[in-house]
């Protein structure tokens, strides 16, 4: 009986974290892990690239626009596209981690999380030849205890989101990801787009970059200043060794 126990066990106790991925729970009782900051402020961040395709269309109309902001990048794409990366923060645009690939977190791999985690967070600091990235979004949104634990390693502190555009979907449109970020932006939340589709529909970021006059009109018409994480004012630290 102890035997078939034992692998229950540690299944529950390596994905049971992930429950702060349950938006309502997360805004509620771990807001450092929402990304939630100061309320005249809204921080706009993107996931999965850099992508010689689509991401430096994200970086001339960001600039057209007059906005920073933290993308979430990939390590190994971050080694195949040095430049682009550079020139991401070149431009004043903050990278943090998103894992050294976008792979699925369900089986537990402490030692695996911890060197992919690090690795990316040092191909970061290679390419950009900065002091090293301070944040951290795992692949889905999903922290694992191995994940949790990983990012502490490697320095970094977990931020998920307040809002997403759910620009991922095969039929998503500018329209309705504007409408889907609508629906949960306030002042003071972290804003999800994505910049490439590697892992979402074909094509689906366009649907994030036509958003984006529409989004940050939406936040300035209401006095929102929009930027990158590290102009959030955020404070403290969620995590599951912090909360009592």
């Amino acid at each position: 009986m102890a035997c078939a126990v034992a692998p229950a066990v540690v299944a529950l106790a390596h994905i049971g974290p992930a429950v702060t991925w349950l938006p309502g729970l997360r805004r509620r009782w771990f807001p450092g892990l929402a990304g939630q900051g100061r309320p005249d402020h809204v921080a706009l961040t993107f996931d999965d690239g850099p992508d010689p395709v689509s991401t430096p269309h994200f970086l001339d109309a960001l600039g057209g626009l007059g906005v920073r902001a933290t993308f979430f990048v990939l390590g190994e794409n971050v080694v195949r596209h040095p430049e682009l990366s550079r020139e991401m923060v070149r431009r004043g645009h903050e990278l943090g981690v998103h894992g050294w690939r976008h792979d699925r977190p369900w089986l537990p791999s402490p030692g695996r999380d911890a060197r992919d985690l690090l690795r990316a967070a040092e191909a970061v600091r290679e390419v950009t030849g900065r002091d090293g990235p301070r944040w951290y979004r795992p692949s889905y949104g999903v922290l694992t205890s191995g994940r949790w634990a990983a990012a502490r390693r490697a320095g970094l502190r977990p931020v998920l989101w307040t809002a997403w555009g759910k620009d991922w979907r095969r039929d998503a449109t500018p329209e309705s990801v504007r409408a889907a970020v609508a629906a949960d932006l306030r002042g003071g939340g972290t804003v999800l787009l994505h910049d490439a589709d590697h892992a979402s529909a074909p094509g689906s970021w366009r649907a994030a970059l036509g958003a984006l006059p529409g989004l940050v009109a939406d936040c300035r018409v209401t006095g929102l200043v929009v930027g990158p994480l590290a102009e959030h004012g955020m404070t403290g630290e969620d995590g599951p060794r912090t909360r009592r």
